[in-house]
Parts: C-alpha cells; sequence; structure tokens
C-alpha cells in the first residue's frame, strides 16, 4: 500500500481489440523470412519505444522501463517466436505461442521470477498491436482525475502516469512490493494491491481509495468522502513544510535517507530534505550490458551519485542480482528456485572478479569525490560471510556493512556485528524469506506485508543487536516509506530510514509529530498483535 487518500471515478487500461490469434493457416515457405523480418521489426520497435520512455524517466521508473526494454529483445522468448515463424507459424501466433510459453515457465519457477509474468504478457500484447498497425495497448488518459483500477498494471504503463490525473491506483494483483505500489510510491499517488472483488468495480463507478488503511470503498457517501479527501490533504500539506532533519516531536534523531539507483535519481532526491543516501543500487550498471562494465565505467557512475550527496552520507549496496535480476556475462545456471540460489554476494563466489572490480571502481569514484562511502553486501546469511566481506571492503579503505535480508542474519545480527561497521534491513526480502511467501503473489501478499509481527520481531531483534554493539541500524526496505510503520521501526531502535525520494517528506513529517515514547509503545503493542491488521490498527490508535 502507498499511504493517502483520493475519491473519484473508475478507469481500466485499455486493451486489445478482439483479433484472429488462433489462426491455423501456415505461411507460405517463400514468405516465412519477410514474416520474420515483420516480428523482428515489431519487437524491436516496441523495445525502442520503451527505452526511450527510460531515458525521460527518472527513479525507479527509468529502472523498470528500462528492464522491461531488456526483457522485450530478451534471446529467449524472441527465439522461440522465431523457430515458431521458420516453421510456417503466423507472426502474431507465434508471438502468443512464445509468450506463452515463456509465462508457464516463470508461473513454474515461482518466486521473483513470477514477477516477470505481467511485463512478458504487456510486452507480447505490444508486438501484437504493431504486427497489426494497431495503438499500444495501456490506461487511456481521462478528463478528469481518476482512479486507475486493473487487474494487475504493466511496468510501462505505471512509470508513464500522469499523477495529475490518475490520483491513486488499485490492482487485484501484486503485493507490497510490486512495480505498481514502488512507482505509485515515486508518483506520490495513493495506491492499494491485491484487492479482492475489484474486477467486479465498473468503469465510471464512483470509489474512495484510502491507500493509508488499504482499503477501496465503492460508492461511498460523497460528502464524507470528499471530507476524507480533504483530511488527507491538510496532512499532506503539514508534510510539505517538513524540512528536516529526522527527528521525533523530542528530539530523538532518526537520519532520513533516499533509495536512488543512478546520479540522476540522486540529484532528484537532493531536491529533498533527505540527509543522504541510504540504499543506491548499483545493479543498473551490469543489467543491460552483455559484458561486464569496466572499472572507469563504474566508478563515472558512482562519482554522479556521490558528487549529488557531497558531504552526506552514502551508502552503496554492491550488485544485487541473480533470481529475476541476471546477468548476462555471470555463467548463471538454470535453478529450481533462483530467489533462494545464486543471488546477490553469492555470484560473487563464483565471480570473484565481479566483487573486486566493483569495490575497485568505489574506491576510485571516492577518491575522486573526496567522499567516504559505506558499503553494503546483499543477501549475507552467516558470519563468516560478512567476515569475508568486510575485509574486502576495508582492503580498499571503504565502511563495511551487510543487508540484513535473511532470517538467519538477523538471528546471528550480533556475531555479524562483530566483524561489519553497520546494519541495512531490506524488508522486502526479510518478508518474503520469515514468511515463506512470493512476494509478488497477490493470493499471500497479506503474508510479506512488512506489518507481519513475525518480520518486525527480527528488525527488533537485529536493532538490539546494534544497540548492543553501538552500531547504527538502518532501513532501507519499503517499510521505510510507511510514515506510520516508520515510527513504528524508530520505536523497535532502527536508527535510519531509507525510502524513495518521493517518500522523504511524509515519513520525516510523520515522525516529528510523535515522541519516541509514543513510538516505543507502539512497537511493543505491534509486536504482541497476532496480524498485519491488527498491528496497523494497534499502530494508528496509539501515533494517531
Amino acid at each position: 500500500m502507498v499511504s493517502g487518500v483520493q475519491y473519484g471515478p473508475v478507469i481500466r487500461p485499455g486493451k486489445l481489440p478482439d483479433i484472429d490469434r488462433g489462426s491455423t493457416e501456415d505461411v507460405a515457405e517463400a514468405d516465412r523470412a519477410k514474416e520474420g523480418e515483420r516480428f523482428a521489426a515489431a519487437a524491436a520497435a516496441v523495445a525502442t519505444r520503451l527505452r526511450d520512455r527510460a531515458a525521460h524517466a527518472t527513479g525507479v521508473a527509468s529502472e523498470v522501463l528500462a528492464a522491461t526494454a531488456t526483457l522485450a529483445q530478451d534471446r529467449a522468448w524472441i527465439g522461440a517466436a522465431e523457430k515458431r515463424i521458420k516453421e510456417g507459424v503466423p507472426a502474431v501466433r507465434a508471438v502468443v505461442g512464445a509468450v506463452d510459453q515463456f509465462v508457464d515457465l516463470f508461473t513454474q519457477l515461482g518466486g521473483l521470477m513470477a514477477e516477470r509474468v505481467t511485463d512478458l504478457r504487456d510486452i507480447g500484447n505490444r508486438v501484437i498491436a504493431e504486427l497489426n498497425g494497431l495503438p499500444e495497448p495501456g490506461v487511456p488518459l481521462p478528463e478528469e482525475p481518476s482512479i486507475l483500477c486493473a487487474e494487475d498494471l504493466a511496468p510501462a504503463d505505471t512509470a508513464g502516469l500522469d499523477p495529475t490525473l490518475v490520483v491513486a491506483l488499485a490492482t487485484t494483483l501484486g503485493g507490497p512490493t510490486s512495480h505498481t505500489a514502488i512507482i505509485a510510491r515515486q508518483l506520490g499517488i495513493p495506491c492499494v494491491v491485491a484487492v479482492s472483488g475489484l474486477e467486479d468495480v465498473a468503469a465510471g463507478a464512483m470509489v474512495l481509495v484510502d491507500g493509508t488503511r488499504g482499503t477501496v470503498t465503492v460508492a461511498p457517501d460523497r460528502a464524507a468522502a470528499r471530507e476524507a479527501v480533504a483530511e488527507a490533504e491538510r496532512v499532506a500539506a503539514r508534510t510539505a513544510h517538513w524540512s528536516g532533519p529526522g527527528a521525533t516531536s523530542d528530539g530523538h534523531a532518526v537520519s532520513i535517507l533516499a533509495n536512488v539507483q543512478d546520479g540522476a535519481a540522486a540529484r532528484a532526491a537532493r531536491e529533498t530534505p533527505a540527509e543522504g543516501i541510504g540504499l543506491f543500487r548499483t545493479e543498473l550498471c551490469f543489467l543491460n550490458t552483455d559484458t561486464e562494465p569496466t572499472v572507469a565505467e563504474q566508478a563515472d557512475i558512482y562519482a554522479g551519485v556521490l558528487e549529488a550527496f557531497a558531504g552526506h552520507k552514502v551508502v552503496i549496496r554492491t550488485l544485487d542480482a541473480g533470481s529475476d535480476k541476471p546477468l548476462k556475462f555471470a555463467g548463471h545456471s538454470d535453478e529450481a528456485n533462483p530467489a533462494l540460489g545464486v543471488r546477490g554476494i553469492r555470484i560473487a563466489e563464483r565471480n570473484p572478479g565481479l566483487l573486486t572490480h566493483q569495490l575497485e571502481a568505489i574506491a576510485a569514484a571516492a577518491e575522486r569525490t573526496g567522499q567516504q562511502p559505506w558499503v553494503m553486501a546483499p543477501m549475507i546469511a552467516t558470519a563468516d560471510e560478512a567476515e569475508r566481506f568486510a575485509g574486502q571492503a576495508r582492503s580498499h579503505g571503504l565502511i563495511p556493512g551487510v543487508m540484513i535480508e535473511v532470517p538467519a542474519a538477523a538471528l546471528l545480527a550480533e556475531r555479524i556485528l562483530e566483524h561489519v561497521d553497520f546494519l541495512s534491513i531490506g524488508t522486502n526480502d526479510l518478508a518474503q524469506y520469515t514468511m515463506a511467501a512470493d512476494r509478488m503473489s497477490a493470493d499471500l501478499a497479506t503474508l510479506t506485508d512488512p506489518w507481519q509481527p513475525a518480520v518486525l520481531a527480527l528488525v527488533a531483534m537485529t536493532a538490539r543487536a546494534g544497540a548492543a554493539a553501538g552500531k547504527p541500524v538502518g532501513v532501507c526496505g519499503e517499510a521505510a516509506a510507511d510514515p506510520l510503520l516508520a515510527c513504528v521501526l524508530t520505536g523497535l531502535g532502527v536508527t535510519s530510514l531509507s525510502a524513495a525520494a518521493a517518500a522523504v517528506q511524509s515519513v520525516g513529517a510523520k515522525l516529528a509529530q510523535v515522541s519516541l515514547q509514543q513510538c516505543r509503545e507502539a512497537a511493543d503493542a505491534v509486536l504482541a498483535t497476532a496480524s498485519t491488521a491488527d498491528a496497523r490498527a494497534t499502530a494508528l490508535a496509539i501515533l494517531g
């Protein structure tokens, strides 16, 4: 969910008109090469448009669109379609067959690979539209501020929304960390995902979306709905005046930081009251290339972020690839369950040069900018892994830390802190692994909600270990972008909160309205609850 309240008429994404996708008539052998060229041109046109959108977008939207453009020309499904065309299958039917083949594969793999299903279906529909000379399917441009409701939303559609016309989102599928929720947060519009019965709400129906409570109300009382929106706007106005630094109403300091993935996003975050960067995702350097970027190429990208926040804290996460983010040059093998496979720091075991070169590049960027970055490794599960990483980081003059995403790391936080200088909790993956639930599954969205008491118990355990060692423990998952939950995290002992730049002010403003004692009371009460609904309601009662 993304907090906020909006009221308006429902709009729904446009779909391809009914076209013959199942014709049994084959292409004559003499025409198959031309049909293949027609398909290749259509796929390339779709990828080019997506790349152009990525170039004009910023932040997470740019990253998502770039990844979708890469998938649009992925050799696996493209090759499957080309094979069908060479056998005489018309291009449209070949696209349908190839997409269905890989949708089945991604679904069977589960985990984060399941996230790619919506992306791939969207790409297939765009290619089919191109082949048929039709407009791209997608979100209509409403004439008045409206609520976009859908089964799910493709990244290409979500990233291109105009937040002045599409003022809230609601989907049947998706989880709290889906692309839809993440981009909605960047756009600053309310969002509720995994809504049952949403498919029965007709276009044009008036609905009230309350992202704070996670509810969608159909045909509410008009006056009451407008008052709810007005109150949310009053809260937003108070939020807009917050300028930092992060602290509770009684002066307990909590650093409010931003999550970024490149220099452009860092410069945009610099326009907010963010006190630094709590998560610099470096994957963008690696994912859209066939070869490993050079040390110099990486250093240029890292320096751009360090320069944007000169004199401020910058935490750089080393490469977090694998699973749904495979590297073309890392020699990934097929895995039955890639979310539990070789990803994050584990890639360095097979490709030690990747980590070495990245640390060299970070050190070079630090020397060039005169900055002292903090650097952390993802997917650490043991104290031994933490010790090895810390040794490598320190050998390059960097401040070492690790991500707490695996329950084993939370349980062993005290031992891990013997080797590193800080911890950062990634609540997205911590929820997934703690609850044994695919974070992209709509059916399991309640389990992967960061409000789960079990997940928060591990956060509390990690924060206590940090306090005992006198070392900082931050949160950089989507949980830190929820203003109410941010207060609970503060009460648990978290020392910094890093969120999407669009969420910085709302988190800081909410924290400034409550005391540390209130945060601690809310944290204790939440840990005693048995469900996400009870946890959220309990926190609301104490923190308002």
